[in-house]
């Protein structure tokens, strides 16, 4: 912590809540990764940042349009609209088989404008209680008269509260008040993927007249779930069961940006009122056609591999935690899950989730190491964890040299607490 003398009230004020932090370990920091470290924790899921063929495409994509200017000159609704962007988004519509979308700078962007803006005076929001912390600044704006979490991925809960809506008002049963129902497809601290069949049934069971819509964000999906990248909506056929949906350049993409895939009727609200569009900027031509370079990658199946690959080592990685953790377990009266729990099944998504107690502890162990882990502590998730997640430019060796320095951790943790009897590598 800055140990310089707070000046004024204001100051102290801010000085004490960061001290609090500190004492509490959860006060955050800007770091960078060291030269030659293995990346266990960027959402570059396709390694797509550092690929030859999406430079290539990127700068092909430049060379169409040599006389492109650098700035987009302006907010959207002003001067910063082109019929590039026009096309990208048509484009982008029809690899999601979506009738229509807008591109927002931002997945934060685009979520804060849409709950701040679509649901209605008197209108509900229930949202899994591990949504983004974006559509809680967006719901924090909106005019929806209720925001009800129901517990993560919990189809039983949702059931409940809905059944719950419309047993206490008409309105909503008969449906002229509105139920919006927002979940991500893969959520990003867990890499669990949202139960979306099950709440499309339940949707439809319980909100019958077509007040009931699903907004989603695909934004750890896009390009690693689905044919193609498409996102969980095309994988399972649900499109024309999910009202908005959201997939964001900024990750598997190696790109920024968003876009908010819709009907034209909420496209043109949106221009109307969502405040993130209308009073910015617009994103410049450079990033337009690095996202069209990526969206060329997806379309053409250059990233098809990359996917499989990315597939295998999840399944590796994750069944060679297992091994080892099972292993130990069977060494010790100690319940290892006490140190260290990974989930019995098999993420979908190449982000796993190291619960611990002490994440810090486990994070600085593997970046002894060169792997770029990252501890993660309330209040950013309620349950502290150490964040892995993989990318196709990962190896199997890199995934078992983690796996070893891991359990180099979790045997320190053992003998710490003299649970192990005779603690031994393996051989």
């Amino acid at each position: 912590m800055d140990d310089s003398k707070p000046s004024n009230g204001l100051e102290k004020t801010l000085r004490d809540r960061l001290d609090q932090r500190y004492i509490n370990s959860t006060l955050r920091k800007l770091t960078t990764a060291p030269q030659g470290a293995v990346d266990f924790s960027s959402n570059d899921f396709l390694s797509l940042s550092t690929s030859p063929a999406l430079r290539s495409a990127f700068i092909d994509e430049l060379t169409k349009s040599p006389n492109f200017t650098l700035g987009s000159g302006g907010s959207r609704l002003l001067d910063g609209n082109s019929t590039y962007a026009v096309a990208l988004e048509d484009e982008i519509s029809a690899f999601h088989n979506a009738s229509t979308g807008l591109l927002f700078n931002s997945g934060f962007d685009a979520n804060a404008g849409v709950f701040a803006c679509i649901p209605q005076s008197g209108d509900i929001i229930v949202h899994d209680e591990l949504i983004h912390a974006s559509v809680h600044d967006g719901m924090k704006m909106s005019r929806a008269a209720k925001k009800l979490p129901f517990p993560h991925n919990c189809t039983k809960q949702l059931r409940e509260i809905l059944q719950c809506l419309v047993d206490e008002d008409v309105m909503i049963g008969k449906g002229p008040k509105n139920v919006f129902i927002a979940v991500e497809s893969v959520y990003s601290m867990d890499g669990d993927i949202a139960p979306l069949q099950e709440i499309v049934q339940i949707i439809d069971e319980i909100l019958p007249y077509g007040n009931g819509h699903i907004i989603i964000d695909e934004a750890h999906g896009t390009g690693v779930i689905g044919p193609k990248g498409r996102g969980l909506v095309c994988e399972l056929g649900l499109e024309d069961k999910v009202f908005l949906r959201l997939h964001t350049f900024g990750k598997a993409l190696a790109s920024s940006g968003a876009i908010v895939l819709c009907s034209p009727l909420v496209r043109s609200y949106l221009i109307n009122y969502a405040r993130p569009l209308i009073y910015t900027t617009f994103m410049p031509f450079p990033s337009l056609a690095s996202i069209k370079a990526s969206y060329t990658l997806l379309q053409n199946g250059t990233t098809e591999p990359m996917v499989a690959h990315l597939n295998h080592i999840t399944r590796h990685l994750h069944t060679s935690l297992l091994d080892m953790l099972s292993y130990h377990q069977s060494r010790t009266s100690t319940s290892i899950e006490d140190i260290l729990y990974i989930d019995p099944a098999c993420p979908k998504s190449p982000i796993f989730a190291f619960v611990t107690q002490s994440p810090r502890s486990l994070a600085q162990h593997c970046q002894e190491s060169g792997f770029v882990v990252r501890a993660v502590v309330p209040p950013t998730v309620p349950t502290r964890r150490v964040r892995v997640c993989l990318h196709a430019g990962n190896s199997v060796e890199e995934c078992d040299r983690l796996v070893s320095r891991v359990e180099e951790w979790v045997k320190v943790s053992l003998e710490g607490l003299g649970s192990e009897d005779g603690v031994k590598a393996r051989l």
